[in-house]
């Protein structure tokens, strides 16, 4: 029982797989039209879902094997310098996602569902233009934005390579 349970989780994994390299495939656009997207993701559980879309939502979520995510924490997102990688809510610098790591910078930022090359453009160091606030800072936020700008410092994208 144990043997079948793992093999479909590995099923699942792989259509978790499908969704983030093959999103003009025909089956990322049917669930897309049935479930919806949000910030560049099919979002996780929508209203009537099917039982399958539940289970794949779980298992993106973190649930089978062991603690934790282990579907994400298996995937790693390497960043070019075009592409479709969210500067919030995709794992693509210090293993988790801006997101979690800065939850109060991104409660506060205007644009969630930025991407990396945008932010590039807009000039992300100390000093830039990239992020905008919902309000003015207070000092302990900014000093959470001189955190992640010290993250962000070291990263050197390639201009003529895509995301993957």
């Amino acid at each position: 029982m144990r043997k079948l349970h793992e093999f479909n989780l590995a099923l699942f994994g792989k259509w978790c797989w499908r969704m983030l390299v093959a999103k003009e495939g025909l089956w990322h656009r049917v669930l897309k039209t049935s479930y919806g997207e949000e910030g560049g993701s099919l979002k996780e559980i929508g209203r009537d879902c099917s039982l399958w879309w539940r289970m794949l939502s779980r298992i993106r979520g973190g649930v089978g094997l062991g603690e934790g995510s282990w579907f994400y924490n298996n995937v790693r997102r390497v960043v070019g310098g075009v592409g479709t990688t969210f500067f919030w809510t995709n794992n693509w610098v210090g293993g988790v996602p801006l997101r979690e790591r800065f939850p109060r910078l991104f409660d506060l930022a205007v644009d969630r569902w930025v991407s990396v090359e945008d932010m590039v453009r807009q000039g992300w160091e100390d000093g830039g233009s990239s992020c905008v606030w919902r309000r003015r800072l207070f000092a302990w936020e900014e000093e959470c934005v001189r955190e992640c700008y010290v993250l962000l410092h070291d990263i050197v994208l390639q201009e003529h390579l895509s995301d993957r």
